[in-house]
C-alpha cells in the first residue's frame, strides 16, 4: 500500500489548533507565509513517500547489524539519510543563526510527524537530533553552539541522549557513570549506557552523545549529575572529525518492533582515552538534560500520530478491498467490501477520532514552544500539556495499531500484511522518554500546582469559555473537580489517582480541541463533511468513555493496597 501524506490535515489543524498564522505575524517567524507553509508540507511529503517509505519493510526485516567496525545500516538507509541532508528537511526549525530555517517548531513536528508516518524507526535519528539542539541552544557556551549546531542542524550530525544505565532505570539519580577532570576544562568520561537510539551507525560523519555523568565528590542522587558532550569523534583545529573518541557499541537490542532504529549499548572509555565537555554547570546535569527530554516527550507523543496515522491508512485500505459476507438486512445477499459493515466502519471511525485528536494535542503543545518568548503564559500551558501530549498520544497510537489490526482480522496477525509492524513499533512509546506513569506523576505532582494553580485552572477557563457540547462541559466540570481535589491530597492519592485523570483531562482538551475544527470545517466539500463527522463521533462516544473514569480517579489510595504482595501472588 502506497505512503499518503496527510497535508490536507496537517494544514488544517496548523491553522484551526496551533494558529499558525497568529505566529507568522511575528517578527520570528515572518518567514513562515501560507505559500511557503504549503511548500514544505507538500514537500516533506513527496520526500518521505519516495525515499522513506518505501524503505520501511527492509527496515523492520532486516534491520541494523553491529559489526567490529560499528553499527551498518540497512541498505538504502545511508543514501536515503544523505537525501534529507541535502534536502534541508532538518533545518526546518533549527534556529537560523547557525543554518537553520528558522521556521516554528509546529511546522518543524508536521514535517517529523510525515517521515515518521512513512518510516517511523527511521525518523527516530532526526528526533533525538532534536532534541540535542535544543539541549546546546540553552544551556551550551558559544564555542560549543558555533562547533556543533551548524552540523546538527542541517542532520550531517546526529544527536543521542544518553541517560539509562543497566542497574538505574527510570532512577536516574542512581546512574553510576563518572566525569573525571582533565586538568584543561575537559573530562575523561567512563560508563555503560542502555538504551541509546542511533547510538552508533553509518548515516552520518559523527555523532553527538549527550551524557549524563557524576564529577568526583558530587552529591548523591539527581543533585549531583552532570552532562556532558561526549562526540564520537573529537574535532580538529578546523572542526572537523578526527581522532576517535574512544566511545564504543558493546551490542544492539533485539526488539519488540522499530527494527529499523538500532538501540545500542555504548561503553564510553574503555581505554580511558573518551573526552567530554561540561553542558551547563556542575551538578546541573539534569536541568540541562530536562530540555533536551522535554523536547523528546513532544516527539514521542507525536510517534503515537505518525502509527496512529500509518495504521489508518492500512486498514481503511484493507477494508475498501477485502470482500466478506453480506451486509446485514441486505435484500441481494451479495458480498460487499467489510468497510460496509457497521462494526469494521466503527472501528475505522475510532481510528480515524482518536488519530486526529492526539495530532490536535500534540501540535496545540508543540506550538506553545513557539510561544514561550512573546506569551507568559505559554510556559505554563506548555508544562502542563507535556505530560498528556505524550502519554495519551501514544496510548492512542497503541490503541489505534491494535484496532488496526482487528480490522484486518487474521491476516493482521500475519506479518506480512504489515498492519503488526506498527502494533509492536507502538508499544515502546508509552515507555521511553519517561513512562506514562511517570508522566501522570508528573502532572499531578508537579503541573496541577504550577504558578500556583493557575496553569491549570485557566486551561479549563479556557476550554469552558469555548465546549459547547454538554457532554464535553460535563467532562471539563468533572475534571476541574478532581484536580482541585487532587491538588491537596496526599502523595499516595494523587498518585494513586493520577493515570486516570490524565486520561481525563487528555480527553476534555482533545473534545474541546475536535469541537473548534468541526466548527471552523464549515465548508462543504468532503474533507470537511469528514472533519465534522470525525469531531461528532468523538464527542458523542469517546467524551462519555472519560467521563466512566471518574471513579478512579476520585478512589483513595487505600483501595490499591488492601490486597498484600504475597496476595497479589496468590
Amino acid at each position: 500500500m502506497p505512503f499518503t501524506p496527510a497535508v490536507r490535515e496537517q494544514r488544517f489543524v496548523l491553522d484551526t489548533v496551533a494558529r499558525i498564522a497568529d505566529l507568522a505575524a511575528t517578527d520570528r517567524f515572518e518567514a513562515a507565509t501560507p505559500d511557503l507553509i504549503d511548500a514544505v508540507l507538500e514537500g516533506a511529503g513527496q520526500f518521505a513517500a519516495g525515499e522513506w517509505a518505501p524503505l520501511n519493510r527492509e527496515g523492520d526485516t532486516n534491520g541494523p547489524k553491529w559489526t567490529s567496525e560499528g553499527v551498518k545500516m540497512p541498505a538504502g538507509y545511508p543514501q536515503a539519510y544523505r537525501d534529507y541532508v541535502e534536502g534541508g528537511w532538518g533545518t526546518i526549525g533549527a534556529p537560523a543563526d547557525f543554518g537553520g530555517q528558522g521556521l516554528p517548531f509546529v511546522l518543524a513536528s508536521a514535517v517529523l510527524e510525515t517521515l515518521g508516518t512513512a518510516n517511523m524507526g527511521f525518523a527516530l535519528a532526526p528526533t533525538l537530533t532534536v532534541g540535542a539542539i535544543e539541549a546546546l541552544l540553552h544551556h551550551g557556551t558559544p564555542e560549543q553552539q558555533a562547533a556543533y549546531l551548524p552540523h546538527l542542524a542541517t542532520g550531517e550530525w546526529t544527536g543521542t541522549m544518553n541517560l539509562t544505565e543497566p542497574q538505574a532505570g527510570s532512577d536516574v539519580g542512581a546512574l553510576k557513570s563518572r566525569a573525571e577532570p582533565v586538568g584543561d576544562g575537559t573530562f575523561k568520561i567512563s560508563g555503560t549506557k542502555i538504551f541509546i537510539s542511533f547510538g552508533d551507525h553509518d548515516m552520518a560523519d559523527n555523532i553527538v552523545h549527550l551524557v549524563l555523568a557524576r564529577t568526583p565528590g558530587a552529591p548523591e542522587g539527581t543533585r549531583g549529575i552532570s552532562l556532558f558532550l561526549v562526540p564520537k569523534y573529537r574535532l580538529d583545529a578546523n572542526g572537523k572529525p578526527s581522532a576517535f573518541n574512544d566511545v564504543r557499541v558493546v551490542s544492539i537490542e533485539h526488539k519488540m518492533g522499530l527494527h529499523a532504529s538500532p538501540t545500542c549499548v555504548l561503553s564510553f572509555g574503555d581505554n580511558g582515552d573518551c573526552i567530554g565537555e561540561l553542558i551547563g554547570p556542575e551538578n546541573g546535569g539534569m536541568r540541562a538534560m530536562f530540555t533536551m527530554m522535554n523536547n523528546a516527550r513532544l516527539n514521542v507523543g507525536l510517534q503515537g500520530v505518525q502509527v496512529g496515522e500509518a495504521a489508518t491508512q492500512k486498514a481503511v485500505e484493507f477494508a475498501r478491498e477485502r470482500i466478506q459476507s453480506a451486509r446485514a438486512g441486505s435484500p441481494d445477499k451479495k458480498p460487499v467490501a467489510i468497510i460496509e459493515h457497521p462494526d469494521v466502519r466503527r472501528m475505522l471511525m475510532r481510528m480515524k477520532a482518536q488519530t486526529q485528536a492526539a495530532r490536535a494535542l500534540v501540535y496545540l503543545a508543540s506550538s506553545m514552544v513557539d510561544r514561550v518568548d512573546t506569551d507568559d503564559a505559554a510556559k505554563d500551558r506548555l508544562e502542563i500539556l507535556t505530560p498528556l501530549a505524550k502519554a495519551h498520544a501514544t496510548d492512542l497510537g497503541n490503541e489505534v495499531a491494535s484496532l488496526g489490526i482487528q480490522v484486518h482480522g487474521g491476516m493482521g496477525f500475519i506479518e506480512e500484511t504489515g498492519a503488526a509492524q506498527f502494533f509492536r513499533d507502538a508499544r515502546i512509546t508509552p515507555i521511553y522518554e519517561g513512562t506514562n506513569g511517570i508522566q501522570a506523576a508528573d502532572l499531578v505532582g508537579r503541573k496541577l500546582g504550577l504558578s500556583n494553580g493557575a496553569a491549570f485552572n485557566t486551561l479549563i477557563a479556557d476550554m469552558r469559555a469555548e465546549a459547547n457540547d454538554a457532554a464535553l462541559r460535563t467532562l471539563i466540570n468533572a475534571c476541574e473537580e478532581v484536580g482541585r481535589r487532587l491538588a491537596t491530597a496526599d502523595a499516595d492519592d494523587r498518585l494513586a489517582a493520577s493515570y486516570p485523570f490524565l486520561t481525563m483531562l487528555s480527553v476534555a482538551v482533545c473534545g474541546w480541541l475536535m469541537e473548534r475544527q468541526a466548527r471552523d470545517a464549515d465548508a462543504n466539500d468532503d474533507f470537511c463533511r469528514m472533519k465534522r463527522a470525525v469531531a461528532a463521533f468523538y464527542i458523542e462516544q469517546i467524551v462519555p468513555e472519560a467521563l466512566g473514569l471518574h471513579a478512579a480517579a476520585s478512589a483513595p489510595a487505600a483501595s490499591l493496597y488492601e490486597l498484600s504482595a504475597d496476595l497479589f501472588a496468590a
